[in-house]
């Protein structure tokens, strides 16, 4: 592969401040852009699903003590499968969602010219740290060193050449990715055609993919081909933090001529837009060298043209008078050249040791590219089978890469940026430095410097019974300048540390069901569940009934408000919102406009009895909301930032995790009867904030879009099914009790209460539909935010959630009884409000989509 990304780089903090880069490096495409190269992998299984959590989280920077109290953190979910169509047609599938939040580096300057805050900002008794920004003067010696001076006596301290990271903070925002493939196999020759998208709020990008393998020489020796084409549009809202900064950034500048007709202003904010296009190409060949040695040698170019710059990087540019030696700052939009052309050699050994029954991978990858990189990859790991389905794997990863021709922490231009000249005829004018005065390309990008990484993790993985695995790897690196290989990386303000941690399922549907055996007899048992399918959207509806049973599901949720504003069952005018939403002493200024809310759990059940189920279930969620300002509403409130901008805002990561006990009452047959007991852990955050803007607070994000409860919560239920011929029907009752008074961010989420009526037809064997009726009440939100919050509307008030609601469920189920999938269900329930009666004011629902897949064996 070819290392290619959006920003000239294979690290995964690609984009700064309001938008990032997707989560590639993470995941199983670390340096490439989606969809650059077709895989050549044959050897994974025909048919399998695959569910893999992620987290990528960052460690301090040193901003010499300045402090920024959330570094870049990443939340991703992979969602991948494949499926046999036939003897020679597969189709495989990816899905992934990340979702980013955090402060990463805008630019770097001088030390000596940037303000350090020793004092923190205060605001309702909550203290936070502010990163260091530029000022506009920097005194210079007669060398050009930048000097030192104390702020309180004005006193010069003598030179320090150090720099420093300007940061800039974001609020949370999601990347969305999905991707397909196609292949023919004939018997020594197999064909892939692909195609994706990647969607964030700024940045879109499609691509398609062709390639193939071909066996020979008695299927010793593979060579894989590939070959694609991305085309990307970035739409990105300059920082607002960086603005302030930017030399007048739409218009009159000589020093942003280079951006002009690409930048627009659109609702207060400045946009710039751009199109860039990549092509690759790659090969590999695959060589059996003996029975236990196999090894692998690959080939990629790859060439991208268009916008290739960060729209969230700029660069400090220091003008000293060589009269005064007094530095002037300002900042400009990097530039890095219109194209690059990126050339790739790897080398992969896998080598089986037999006496251990282990097997040891050593990959080497040369990267270089017409920008002056020129980037070295060493990874070994080692795969040690434990026994009884347990295998460690402990790996070693080393990266090193030279600078980019043009990267520079920051530009010296030994000129004024200006000053009064005596012009005949004319008299004393201001003569200003013009853009000359520049390099054609500059990006003080620390990505495109000189630096090291160095790794080390381990990944443990349990088979519990033939294709189906659990893994969870952990991984920490460490980023220094002195870790380049030969030296004279960049300096040790660049220097940070990031681990990755991640946990995965996957289940090998062809193997499935086999039981493993480790006495060597052969013998096993395999088990399904034929009863009719439940709605898609309820929850702990389902008992196993067979000892020593086990289920594994995903179950996908959606839902989504907007239209109208509600207060009780009536429609309100905004003059009621204004006056009424908020509070007795704040007025509302704003109000959804929409809501989308996308959850996804992951089941793992487990039967050692046939009267008890024991089940986990972690969920990730995201929620993304546009607001409207109302009609009437009062001015800004001072030293507050309004979020609304072109893009409305986003959440998302881990939520809350489900552990639960369903517990059989009584079975005859055509009649069953299940408690359930159960609590859910606070894993999901409920501290989440909008970004700090131009030095104003955020805040924290409104109640229903923090990602959990924060507190530990009681879900009790109680259900009833019955079966007769092609007929199902039942009802359950379920709860939610907070068990603490509020959670860390000071309130707690009112109590919720639910039952559920339904009736269901099988159509045939293996489809069948059903009917719910749903009535759900919810209190209001107890106590309020103990930090800041910014008060815009009735979303940020505790009395406008809860209320009572009447849906309507239609719902389809789909069982495979037998065949390579038998045993896996696949139902869909789509939920239609009927009635909404809200506490206080609340947008309206228009509805919710259930999905859930689940196997049992």
């Amino acid at each position: 592969m070819v290392a290619i990304d959006r920003c000239g780089t294979g690290l995964p903090d690609c984009k700064a401040a309001s938008g990032t880069r997707g989560l590639q490096a993470l995941t199983a495409a670390a340096l490439a852009l989606p969809g650059m190269f077709a895989s050549g992998d044959s050897a994974a299984a025909d048919s399998e699903f695959a569910f893999q959590q992620s987290r990528y989280e960052e460690g301090n920077r040193n901003l010499f003590d300045a402090k920024v109290n959330n570094p870049i953190q990443v939340d991703s979910i992979h969602a991948s499968g494949k499926l046999s169509l036939t003897d020679r047609i597969k189709f495989s599938f990816n899905f992934l969602q990340d979702t980013w939040s955090g402060a990463t580096p805008m630019s770097s300057a001088p030390l000596a010219g940037s303000i350090r805050p020793n004092i923190p900002v205060e605001r309702d008794g909550v203290v936070s740290g502010a990163s260091p920004f530029f000022q506009r003067t920097i005194q210079f010696n007669e060398n050009f060193e930048p000097l030192a001076v104390d702020p309180v006596t004005n006193q010069t301290l003598g030179v320090d050449k150090r720099a420093v990271h300007v940061m800039s903070t974001a609020s949370p925002e999601t990347r969305n990715q999905g991707d397909f493939k196609l292949t023919y196999e004939w018997d020594e020759l197999a064909l892939d055609l692909g195609g994706g998208i990647s969607i964030e709020r700024d940045y879109e990008s499609r691509f398609v993919n062709f390639g193939g393998r071909w066996d020979f020489n008695q299927k010793s020796t593979t060579l894989n081909f590939g070959l694609s084409y991305t085309n990307s549009d970035t739409y990105a809202i300059i920082d607002h933090d960086a603005q302030v900064y930017i030399e007048n950034t739409n218009e009159g500048s000589q020093f942003t001529q280079a951006f002009r007709n690409q930048i627009k202003i659109e609702k207060g904010d400045y946009i710039l837009q751009g199109n860039r296009e990549d092509w690759g190409v790659n090969l590999g060949l695959t060589q059996i060298v003996g029975k236990s040695t196999v090894l692998d040698l690959s080939f990629g170019y790859a060439r991208g043209t268009g916008f290739m710059e960060n729209p969230y990087k700029i660069m400090t540019l220091v003008f000293v008078d060589p009269d005064t030696l007094e530095g002037e700052t300002r900042a400009v939009l990097e530039q890095r050249p219109d194209e690059r052309n990126q050339f790739s050699f790897g080398a992969r050994l896998a080598q089986y040791i037999e006496p251990l029954d282990a097997a040891w991978h050593f990959n080497y990858r040369f990267n270089h590219d017409d920008w002056g990189i020129d980037a070295h990859t060493f990874e070994s790991d080692w795969v040690q089978p434990l026994g009884s389905g347990w295998k460690v794997t402990p790996h070693v990863r080393y990266y090193s890469q030279s600078a980019a021709d043009f990267y520079s922490p920051f530009l010296l231009i030994k000129q004024a940026f200006s000053k009064a000249v005596f012009v005949p005829g004319v008299g004393i004018t201001r003569q200003s430095a013009d853009d000359s005065v520049l390099p054609a390309n500059f990006s003080s990008d620390h990505r495109l410097s000189g630096f090291g990484t160095l790794s080390g993790g381990v990944s443990i993985s349990k088979e519990f019974t033939k294709g189906f695995t659990l893994e969870a790897g952990f991984e920490y690196y460490t980023h220094e300048g002195r870790l380049k290989l030969g030296g004279g990386g960049e300096a040790g303000f660049a220097d940070f540390n990031y681990y990755v941690a991640n946990a995965a399922l996957k289940v090998d549907l062809d193997n499935l069901g086999r039981a493993l055996d480790f006495s060597g007899d052969g013998h096993g048992h395999h088990h399904h569940h034929h009863g009719a399918g439940n709605p898609a959207g309820l929850m702990f509806a389902h008992m196993m009934d067979e000892p020593g049973s086990f289920m594994v599901g995903y179950q996908f949720m959606y839902g989504r408000q907007s239209g109208n504003m509600l207060n009780g069952s009536s429609v309100p005018l905004d003059s009621a919102i204004v006056d009424n939403g908020c509070s007795t002493d704040i007025q509302c200024r704003f109000t959804p406009k929409f809501m989308n809310m996308k959850m996804h759990m992951l089941m793992l059940m487990y039967a050692p009895t046939d009267w008890l189920n024991l089940m986990v279930m972690p969920q990730f969620v995201d929620m993304d909301m546009n607001l409207r300002e109302l009609s009437g509403r009062p001015p800004p409130a001072p030293g507050v930032h309004e979020h609304t901008g072109v893009g409305g805002h986003e959440t998302g990561g881990v939520g809350d995790t489900s552990l639960s006990a369903l517990i059989k009452l009584y079975d005859s047959g055509m009649h069953h009867l299940h408690a359930g007991i159960g609590v859910t852990a606070p894993t999901g955050d409920v501290d989440l904030e909008f970004r700090r803007i131009v030095q104003e607070d955020g805040g924290l994000i409104h109640f229903m879009m923090q990602l959990g409860s924060g507190t530990w919560d009681f879900t009790p239920s109680l259900t009833y099914t019955g079966t007769l011929d092609r007929w199902s029907w039942g009802a359950q009752a379920s709860g939610v009790k907070r068990l603490q008074d509020k959670n860390e961010s000071g309130y707690a989420l009112g109590d919720l209460f639910q039952t559920s009526v339904w009736g269901g037809y099988n159509l045939t064997s293996w489809l069948s539909t059903t009917v719910r009726g749903i009535y759900t009440v919810q209190g209001s939100i107890r106590g309020d935010f103990n930090k800041f919050n910014g008060r815009g509307g009735p979303m940020d008030f505790p009395k406008n959630h809860g209320g009572r609601f009447w849906d309507l469920g239609l719902g389809v189920s789909a069982y495979v009884p037998s065949g390579d999938l038998a045993g896996n269900r696949l139902s869909f329930e789509w939920i239609q409000p009927l009635k909404d009666d809200v506490n206080g004011f609340q947008l309206e629902r228009d509805g919710a989509l259930s999905a859930s897949w689940s196997y049992a064996f």
